[in-house]
């Protein structure tokens, strides 16, 4: 009976850290869906023109890059669940600094912190995850990065709506990095502590992904980059290619957003049941089919009907590529952070290498790359093979669960 009553509360502790990890990823989300949708009025209240823009929003990616590799030692510091908490607080802090800053030079720098304390909380939370998902014995991933496409939905309305209002954005800004500060710092209560064990070596401060990583980013990256050219040139797309009118060009971005929401939601019993390798394929498949659509459309059905195929293709792939990554040696946050590295770097290039080929030739010669990107899937599913349980428990973990 005691030994019973031990399983129920493990398993117990296990989903509460589960829907505590899975509302830092909504937090997340939340973050950037408000800092999106305010990026006009910073502009506007800047004065500034568009390359000057364009120069400050390369910022956050450099800012993650930079920062990301530094997310193991803080927790390897601090242990997971204070780490966590202080990077997400950190990270909803930041959100209020673009707004308020007085010129160009401090917009960059805000960015950059803005950046790096997003790049370091989402190597934490990934962590954090996979470790969840490892101790639970089945596919999450998936639904975690979903409710983060869910909060970005959330942030997003919430910013549309203080937009429309005509609401400061230093004031919508604050509330929001309060409110989200106070609601991440909550749901961190949940998550799981992990503790380095006792003479464990701290990870180094900054070192190159290891090898099995740059193979699984090479996969993340392939879906990234069709996720970040479909989401932001998307309704360029459908104005300029289809003849589409505004409103159909907005509403297609919404669309793909809103597939890649759905589809990671319902991607945790696909690998539950299919395991990750073939659910990729399948993904590839659908993102290629998708991606053939959009370059033969001839009119906007055809198009929207493929950008919704692309988001439904490369939904599941990021969280599956994080999951691959933390069980590929004893040192998960520095393999995390190697994915996310590359997957950052691929969501940066990819919207200026398709204006670039645009430019050169034509919106639909850029898509053909996505398409062939997407097809890339297929071929690459192999490196995100989940091993045999005995292996994964074989694994040495760099920390031990302390209650």
């Amino acid at each position: 009976m005691g030994a019973r009553d031990g399983f129920t509360d493990g398993g117990r502790r296990l989903r509460r850290a589960r829907y505590a990890v899975a509302a830092v990823f909504a937090v997340h989300g939340a973050v950037t869906g408000s800092f999106a949708t305010r990026i006009p009025w910073i502009q506007s209240h800047l004065d500034l023109g568009s390359g000057e823009l364009g120069l400050a929003l390369v910022l956050p990616a450099v800012g993650s890059a930079c920062a990301m590799p530094l997310a193991g030692r803080v927790s390897h510091r601090f242990g997971s669940r204070a780490a966590l908490r202080g990077l997400i607080v950190l990270w909803c802090a930041s959100v209020a600094l673009p707004a308020l800053s007085p010129g160009l030079p401090a917009l960059c720098g805000a960015l950059a912190v803005y950046g790096a304390a997003s790049g370091m909380a989402d190597v934490a939370m990934n962590a954090l995850g996979v470790e969840t998902e490892e101790r639970l014995g089945r596919s999450v991933m998936s639904g975690l990065h979903g409710m983060w496409s869910a909060g970005t939905l959330v942030g997003s309305a919430a910013g549309t709506a203080a937009a429309h209002a005509d609401l400061d954005a230093r004031i919508h800004l604050g509330a929001a990095a309060a409110v989200l500060a106070v609601l991440g710092a909550v749901a961190c209560r949940g998550v799981l502590d992990l503790r380095a064990a006792g003479g464990a070596h701290p990870p180094p401060r900054f070192a190159l992904p290891p090898r099995p990583a740059l193979v699984i980013g090479a996969v993340g990256f392939c879906a990234v980059f069709a996720e970040g050219a479909s989401l932001d040139w998307s309704a360029v797309y459908l104005r300029d290619v289809t003849g589409s009118s505004p409103g159909v060009a907005a509403a297609c971005t919404t669309a793909f957003t809103c597939t890649m929401a759905l589809a990671r939601f319902a991607g945790d019993p696909a690998v539950r049941r299919f395991g990750p390798v073939r659910t990729v394929r399948a993904s590839g498949v659908v993102a290629a089919a998708g991606g053939l659509l959009v370059v033969t459309a001839a009119g906007a059905p055809s198009a929207v009907a493929g950008f919704a195929l692309i988001g439904v293709g490369v939904a599941v792939v990021v969280p599956l590529a994080f999951a691959a990554a933390g069980r590929s040696g004893p040192a998960p946050s520095q393999a995390i952070a190697g994915v996310a590295t590359i997957t950052y770097t691929s969501g940066l290039v990819a919207p200026a290498a398709i204006g670039q080929i645009a430019q050169a030739s034509s919106l639909v010669a850029s898509f053909g790359l996505v398409t062939a990107l997407a097809a890339g899937l297929v071929a690459g599913a192999g490196v995100l093979r989940a091993p045999e349980r005995d292996a994964v428990a074989a694994r040495p973990r760099e920390p031990s669960q302390t209650e």
